[in-house]
């Protein structure tokens, strides 16, 4: 094996320090990065189509590409963000006037829980209103105490995140524009075979829609027929819940469940039979058979992950990069079975 001379470990570490360096400058914006990647991966398609409507021109395809992004993604959840800011005050105001009796629920909800339940509860000492009331108070506080804290820092945050969706929206023209150019560089600086590097940068951006469509747009679907449902039942805030189940969706096995599955018991303990029993078969029905029959449809057999896995790397992610961890963390998974499933079957690293 040949020996690297002096110039060439010096040029190497200069690399590594640049590098890092580059990386560092970045971090600040990081989300506003990846959410542009992903944008541009996901939306390359609809920009080759642009492209040809245009008659090849690629700055009129990358900015009708922008335009459309920014319709059908940000101006709708920008829409339901603040419709669900207003249920969740509305939601906090009734608790707080006294037109919701949590006490009254919660006393209808032990007056017929089995006793064996409530021998059960009574070691987690749950049985008693006062000392939930206690608990959850403490707990009301400690969220209080942040949200002072997001209040007063309301103008720097609005700011930062404007900046950072500028930064996004910017990069992702470019991104879509240049891209072509860009992962061909990229490409050609990878020390592989050209066939593992077309097969790597394949399982690269197939992983990347793969895990978007996967993840979030099911979870769009469960969160939109459970709160569906629970319009139609006339439960309060259905949006509220609908968002909670989204996102709790993201999650395998449990997902909505969490929310839909407590509503629908308490519905039958409080006489409302038909309610209940609609809300059970709706959510093992409608809102449990998505994910089993659509995430298959989006994410393809080739890179579909055990639930074991999506679980764990969703909650791993979340822990470390926060609210974009659920996007991260089962990609960096799926990317991980990608590139040792390259590696188990490259002869080139097998041999003897």
């Amino acid at each position: 094996m040949n020996q690297f001379t002096l110039q060439q470990k010096f040029f190497l570490l200069l690399l590594s320090l640049i590098t890092i360096g580059f990386f560092w400058i970045l971090f600040p914006y990081s989300g506003a990065v990846f959410w542009g990647v992903v944008f541009a991966i996901l939306f390359e398609p609809l920009y080759r189509w642009l492209l040809g409507k245009t008659k090849q021109k690629p700055t009129a395809a990358a900015l009708l590409t922008l335009l459309s992004i920014v319709v059908m993604v940000l101006i709708p959840v920008a829409l339901i963000t603040g419709s669900l800011m207003q249920q969740a005050a509305g939601v906090y105001s009734m608790i707080s006037s006294g037109h919701i009796d949590v006490g009254a629920y919660f006393r209808q909800i032990m007056g017929v829980l089995p006793d064996w339940v409530i021998s059960l509860l009574e070691r987690f000492d749950l049985t008693s209103l006062s000392t939930l009331q206690q608990k959850l108070q403490n707990a009301a506080s400690q969220i209080s105490q942040t949200a002072a804290r997001q209040v007063i820092n309301a103008g720097r945050n609005t700011f930062d995140f404007l900046v950072g969706l500028t930064v996004m929206l910017y990069l992702l023209f470019f991104l879509l524009r240049d891209g072509k150019g860009l992962a061909a560089k990229i490409r050609a600086t990878v020390p592989l075979s050209r066939k593992y590097k077309q097969r790597l940068f394949n399982n690269f951006t197939t992983v990347v829609r793969a895990t978007v469509k996967g993840n979030v747009l099911v979870a769009l679907v469960q969160g939109a027929l459970g709160g569906l449902a629970f319009w139609f039942l006339g439960i309060q805030a259905p949006l509220l819940w609908a968002v909670v189940m989204a996102f709790l969706s993201l999650l395998p096995a449990v997902g909505a469940a969490i929310v839909w599955a407590p509503v629908a018991i308490y519905l039958l303990v409080s006489g409302s039979i038909w309610q209940g029993v609609a809300l059970i078969v709706w959510g093992v029905v409608a809102i449990g058979l998505v994910d089993n029959v659509l995430r298959p449809i989006l994410v393809g057999k080739d890179i579909r992950m055990p639930d074991y896995l999506v679980l764990i790397s969703t909650l791993g992610g979340m822990e470390l990069f926060g609210l974009n961890g659920f996007v991260i963390g089962p990609m960096i998974a799926a990317l991980f079975i990608a590139v040792w499933d390259l590696f188990a079957t490259a002869e080139e690293f097998h041999q003897e």
